[in-house]
C-alpha cells in the first residue's frame, strides 16, 4: 500500500473505527479515534466516557497509554508501507500523569522524520533498531495531562525458506 492511500485511510472515520474493531478491540470500545495523520504527527482522540473511566471519575492510565500508543504506531506503520516486511514491537512504555484527565484527551506525536530515519537504518543494517517515540496527551484547553514515551525496536523480517 502507498503512503498516500494508508494516509487516506487512517484518516477517514469510518474506516479506521472498522480497522480498529478488527485489529485492536480494546481501542475501539474506549471509543479511541484518529483526529489527524500525515507523514510527521498524529493526533489520537480518547474521550471521557463510562468505557474509559476509572472509580474515581478520570480517564483509566491504561486508556492514556493506548491513545498514546495509537499515535505514535500509526507513525511507524505509514514509514513501514512500500518497504521489505519489517517486525515491530513495543519494549518499553514510560508514563507521567501531571493533570487528572476527567474529559476528552487528544495525544499527539511528532516524531515521524525520527521514525523514518530508524526504520531505514534497521532495514539498511537488518538488525533492530530502536527508537523512543513522545506522545503528549493534552486536555481541551491545552493543558498537558500525561506525556507517555514508547519504545520501539524494528527489525527486518528474515525471508522465509520454502520447505
Amino acid at each position: 500500500m502507498t503512503k498516500n492511500r494508508f494516509f487516506g485511510m487512517v484518516n477517514r472515520p469510518l474506516i479506521m473505527r472498522f480497522y480498529l474493531f478488527w485489529k485492536l478491540p480494546m481501542a475501539w470500545f474506549a471509543g479511541i479515534g484518529v483526529r489527524y495523520c500525515d507523514a510527521q504527527k498524529a493526533i489520537v482522540r480518547l474521550p471521557y466516557c463510562w468505557r474509559s473511566q476509572n472509580p474515581f471519575r478520570s480517564t483509566y492510565f491504561a486508556a492514556q497509554c493506548a491513545a498514546a500508543e495509537l499515535s505514535t504506531g500509526l507513525l511507524a506503520l505509514a514509514h513501514l508501507q512500500e518497504k521489505p516486511p519489517v517486525s515491530m514491537l513495543v519494549t518499553k512504555i514510560e508514563a507521567e500523569f501531571f493533570k487528572k484527565a476527567a474529559s476528552t484527551l487528544l495525544f499527539s506525536c511528532e516524531d515521524g522524520n525520527a521514525l523514518f530515519e530508524t526504520i531505514e537504518k534497521a532495514i539498511q543494517a537488518g538488525e533492530a533498531h530502536s527508537f523512543t517515540a513522545l506522545s503528549s496527551g493534552k486536555l481541551p484547553d491545552g493543558t498537558l495531562a500525561a506525556v507517555v514515551k514508547i519504545s520501539w525496536s524494528f527489525k527486518l523480517k528474515k525471508p522465509r525458506r520454502p520447505e
